[in-house]
């Protein structure tokens, strides 16, 4: 294991480096050109310049860290400590001037995420988090500070249940287009949101406004950072994968292609509802 493990001076580092990337990429906002990837998903010079300097950035605090990330490295290294990084998550948006878009960054051990940082420049806010599994990070169990969550420094949790007066319709409940064509529905018991940004759509559950969340094909750089604030925070992570578990991820193997189907649930009296929802997003 790695000598003089700092945590709070990795989230010092992940808050630092967020922010100057963000007020960067503020200058190109609604200005960068978008081309599409071979996967059908857009690219901006932004995001290369982003992925960049992040990458330059760990490698200079911390090269004994790997790196995977969405535009230039997308094999899972064999070191003990690694960073998941999407320079900009919701490049779409980004391109065309919708203000709802993130730089993530998630630290991984042996393949666990234990921390992760999400900050969205034009919305002022910035999630952060710290949670460790037992049965997958055992080695981790004195190391890892008490799980928690946090938005611009605040801690969020979900509560485990609603009111009892609450309705479900009115809620909301946030969605992927993907997810909205797999579940072939035309009427919901709830509100509908899309944003077009899988790691706010998410998030959306860690700060309550919305019940759930699902994502039909998030790649490992969009969920590796808010698997733990979200956990931290208290709510329900299910992998619609059923027969194999996202983490730990395995040395040497490239998770470009790879997608990791997920819904997030706030209070656990909701879960069959939204279970049976996404039925057909599970394989």
């Amino acid at each position: 294991m790695e000598h003089n493990i700092n945590w709070h001076g990795w989230l010092d580092f992940a808050d630092r480096l967020a922010k100057e990337v963000g007020q960067q990429l503020l200058m190109d906002f609604g200005n960068a050109s978008a081309e599409q990837k071979a996967d059908g998903s857009v690219v901006t010079n932004s995001d290369r310049w982003a992925d960049n300097y992040i990458k330059t950035a760990i490698n200079k605090e911390y090269p004994h860290h790997g790196v995977l990330t969405e535009e230039s490295a997308l094999i899972f290294p064999d070191r003990d400590w690694c960073w998941i990084i999407d320079p900009i998550d919701g490049t779409t948006n980004f391109a065309r001037g919708i203000p709802i878009w993130a730089i993530s960054l998630g630290l991984l051990y042996r393949g666990v995420p234990v921390f992760g940082y999400v900050h969205l420049p034009t919305l002022g806010q910035s999630f952060h988090g710290w949670f460790s599994e037992p049965e997958l990070t055992p080695e981790l169990a004195v190391e890892v500070p008490n799980s928690a969550a946090f938005l611009n420094g605040q801690p969020i949790a979900i509560e485990t249940q609603l009111p009892a007066d609450t309705t479900i319709n009115n809620y909301f409940f946030s969605s992927c287009s993907r997810s909205l064509a797999a579940m072939g529905r035309a009427e919901y018991p709830f509100k509908l949101r899309m944003l077009g940004v899988a790691t706010y759509n998410l998030l959306t559950v860690a700060t309550g406004a919305t019940l759930a969340a699902v994502e039909a094909t998030p790649k490992i750089w969009d969920i590796a950072a808010v698997w733990v604030i979200l956990q931290a925070a208290g709510a329900q992570w299910i992998s619609l994968n059923k027969d194999t578990p996202i983490f730990p991820l395995q040395p040497n193997q490239d998770y470009g292609d790879r997608s990791f189907p997920s819904l997030v649930v706030g209070q656990r009296n909701f879960l069959p509802t939204f279970l049976s929802l996404v039925e057909p997003l599970a394989n």
